[in-house]
């Protein structure tokens, strides 16, 4: 089996790894790179089939619905067959409607934990992980006698960090290489430790108990773990948790029964002004009823406000301002810190000063930290760490044996 790294062993996000073995090719994820545009038609790599079709490429497989993994798949050619995972595939079609550059992919086949698929001469097994994004594989892949384990992103100390535990006690073994991400390296000391969604949620509470109005929660609708957390910290401190029409259909497409619903008696949906005018615009109006059961309107907020934990964004700012219903607010940031030199978040920065609202940071990585990066190596006992999806490859070596860096668009033989 030979592989290419055509991008990803020196940066983070944009991922594309094709394999190839006695002439049929498979490709792991087909990510954006996260400072570009979507709309680029150069950002394609040379992989035949990408923008033709081949029928050499037998299929695209796609760790998680996260778009520096799927987001350049909307560019391929309609014959080629994807693989993900079932709620990955109602996840990124839910969010569709909502965000720049939504596409709905179809699978021709899904990942499901453990349960092996023959794509050609390759052999993936699929490996549920705990990560910020639902249903996130690490993949196996073996053709030709030789294994390859794709770490994918994930770490060990989210909701779902038994996941992490189980990939060690049943981790495969005679693995050739180990594509390991190393997102956390480089961004803090290798021994500190990591909060988990535990940890924020009893400092959300703790904060929520603080504040007289609302807790305005700047998270991502599709960290299904982050809403759980601050679902969870808002029934602690009697609060209902107000979610948007975005966020009802995110977590509706989970297909999980035990994550928080537009429905339940401790949520509330609240429509902003844009959300209302993209429903009139792209006819969603059956998606609306589905989730209106407990919808409240402007003129209900400032009634609400101190009884509320809101799932909160940018866009929506004007709706609570314009409601009355800051008063005694805090908004408490629950994204990577990276993102507040964004135009956009920069923006509700400023928001926050000019309304001398309380603003605090709250949050933990999406990404393993480096000493449960070291446990999944030692379980794994690859005869070579490849490092990859990191902007610190040079440095795996301080953390890792049998360490092999190659270069994005370089060829190598297991």
């Amino acid at each position: 089996m030979k592989v290419c790294i055509h991008r990803g062993t020196k940066q983070i996000g944009g991922l594309c790894i094709e394999l190839e073995h006695q002439g049929a090719r498979l490709v792991l994820d087909l990510g954006l790179p996260l400072d570009a545009d979507a709309a680029l038609p150069d950002l394609l790599p040379p992989v035949a089939g990408c923008r033709d079709a081949d029928a050499s490429l037998l299929g695209v497989v796609v760790s998680h619905p996260h778009q520096d993994h799927y987001g350049l798949a909307r560019r391929l050619p309609a014959s080629t067959p994807l693989v993900l995972g079932a709620a990955a595939e109602r996840i990124i079609a839910a969010a569709a409607p909502f965000v720049p550059g939504g596409v709905v992919l179809r699978a021709a086949r899904h990942l499901r934990d453990g349960v092996p698929l023959e794509i050609g001469p390759f052999r993936v097994t699929p490996y549920l992980v705990d990560h910020s994004a639902y249903d996130a594989y690490a993949l196996l892949v073996e053709a030709g006698g030789r294994r390859l384990f794709y770490s994918g992103d994930l770490r060990a100390h989210g909701r779902k960090a038994a996941l992490f535990e189980r990939l060690l006690a049943r981790a495969p073994r005679g693995v050739d290489a180990l594509l390991l991400e190393g997102s956390s390296i480089g961004r803090r000391p290798a021994e500190d430790r990591v909060p988990t969604e535990a940890d924020l949620e009893t400092a959300l509470a703790a904060l929520a108990q603080a504040t007289s109005g609302p807790v305005l929660v700047g998270a991502s609708a599709q960290n299904i773990d982050r809403v759980v957390t601050v679902f969870r910290a808002a029934r602690r401190t009697g609060r209902l948790l107000v979610i948007d029409l975005y966020a009802a259909a995110i977590l509706a497409a989970t297909g999980n029964p035990n994550i928080p619903q537009s429905h339940w008696d401790g949520v509330r949906l609240f429509v902003p002004a844009w959300q209302r005018r993209a429903i009139k615009r792209q006819r969603l109006f059956d998606l609306l009823e589905r989730h209106a059961r407990r919808r409240v309107f402007p003129e209900d907020l400032a009634g609400l406000a101190p009884n509320a934990m809101v799932l909160f964004r940018a866009s929506m700012a004007r709706d609570w301002e314009e409601a009355n219903g800051l008063a005694g607010a805090r908004l408490v940031w629950s994204q990577w810190g990276g993102y507040l030199n964004e135009p956009a978040a920069a923006g509700l920065v400023a928001w926050c000063n000019r309304l001398s609202l309380p603003f605090d940071h709250l949050h933990t990585s999406g990404h393993a930290a480096v000493a449960d990066l070291q446990r999944l190596a030692a379980a794994l006992t690859a005869k070579r760490v490849v490092p990859i999806h990191s902007f610190e490859t040079a440095r795996y070596a301080e953390f890792f044996s049998k360490v092999a860096r190659h270069n994005d668009g370089e060829w190598w033989s297991l």
